[in-house]
């Protein structure tokens, strides 16, 4: 028995001192789009009507170990045997030598952006018009654009043809060779953020001219932005969170728009969580770390889930006892699936197969 256990002890210093190349996901906290967070209400609405709402819209999170994080083989057996986190290679949470400040960075745009698409989302399933433009989204440092273009600069021309799409803004320049000229036709970015802050739509645009390059390894031409979409909204819509990133949240929070914004309740007070991207066209996207977040689903106190399509599998293969996966596509499939929830008329929800 002695020499079982000096053995034991060895085996485990071992394990402690021995670190191994992984990652550990666990459940994060849940929160209601409905409620409130430190006193205040997530969702804030002013300038429209609004109305009284109950029960959970729950979005939900995953929590991560830090880029700089170091694992030894004991913590990471544990976390392959336990139910409630799953350990993944470092590589797919920090691909590519991403530094933590990076992922937190890159989260943070990707939150401040499904934020937008859940507004248009909500607004466009309600019928309510909301005014969309191609503006400048990233200068890239160094770049022929650099000092020229600005991010917010509004987008109304590629040598003199009309942009309508973000990707419009690639075609046309690509239109040209490497070291040719291209004009560009924009409103400045203060022009536009004061005209929208006023709710009228930006006037007063002007033409620079860039000298294209060629891009890395590619034979076109470029001058260093990516182009993405702004929106004017009829009325202030502000969402109120910190210290969550990424995308997954988009649907939730059109929901949870939605839902204040119309007469009745969606949930009928029903205890309702759920996660994907949602684009501007109210398009339900995956998200990772699913399961994860059906754990924290359920452990907060939720009894239905709103799940991707494309993550219906994948969550149908270890769902938590008592919790019911909802199949989506759109927002649109959500509100349906809702009704029924809300009126106890549950048999025929759209549900997830494993096979």
């Amino acid at each position: 028995m002695l020499a079982s256990t000096l053995i034991l002890i060895a085996l485990l210093c071992a394990g402690v001192m021995i670190t191994v190349p992984y990652s550990e996901m666990s459940p994060g906290p849940t929160v209601n789009t409905l409620g409130k967070v430190d006193g205040e209400p997530v969702l804030q609405i002013s300038g429209h009507p609004t109305y009284k709402t109950s029960g959970n819209l729950n979005m939900t999170t995953v929590r991560v170990t830090g880029a700089d994080y170091t694992m030894n083989l004991v913590e990471a057996v544990y976390g392959w045997l336990a139910h409630d986190s799953v350990v993944v290679p470092h590589d797919t949470l920090y691909p590519n030598g991403k530094t933590e400040e990076q992922s937190t960075q890159e989260n943070a745009e990707e939150f401040s952006q499904s934020q937008e698409s859940a507004k248009v989302a909500a607004l466009n399933e309600l019928g309510i018009p909301v005014t969309s433009r191609v503006v400048v989204s990233t200068v890239i440092k160094d770049s022929p654009a650099q000092g020229k273009l600005h991010a917010g600069d509004v987008i109304k021309a590629v040598d003199s043809t009309t942009v309508k799409q973000p990707e419009d803004v690639a075609k046309l320049v690509t239109q040209r060779k490497p070291g040719q000229n291209v004009t560009f036709t924009v409103i400045p970015a203060k022009t536009a953020a004061a005209a929208e802050k006023a709710g009228k739509e930006p006037e007063g645009s002007r033409k620079i001219t860039i000298t294209t390059k060629k891009a890395p390894e590619q034979n076109r031409a470029i001058v260093g932005i990516q182009a993405g979409t702004d929106h004017t909204f009829p009325f202030r819509i502000d969402i109120k969170l910190a210290d969550v990133g990424g995308p997954s949240a988009g649907l939730m929070f059109s929901l949870g728009i939605v839902d204040k914004l119309t007469p009745g309740q969606l949930t009928g007070g029903k205890f309702v969580a759920g996660t994907g991207t949602i684009d501007d066209q109210g398009t339900v996207g995956p998200i990772g770390g699913i399961n994860m977040k059906l754990v924290g689903a359920r452990n907060a106190g939720a009894r239905y889930f709103l799940t991707p399509t494309d993550n219906c599998k994948a969550a149908a293969s270890d769902t938590p006892s008592g919790l019911t996966l909802v199949k989506v596509k759109t927002i649109d499939d959500a509100k349906q699936s809702l009704e029924k929830i809300r009126t106890g008329d549950t048999a025929d929800l759209p549900s997830c197969s494993a096979g």
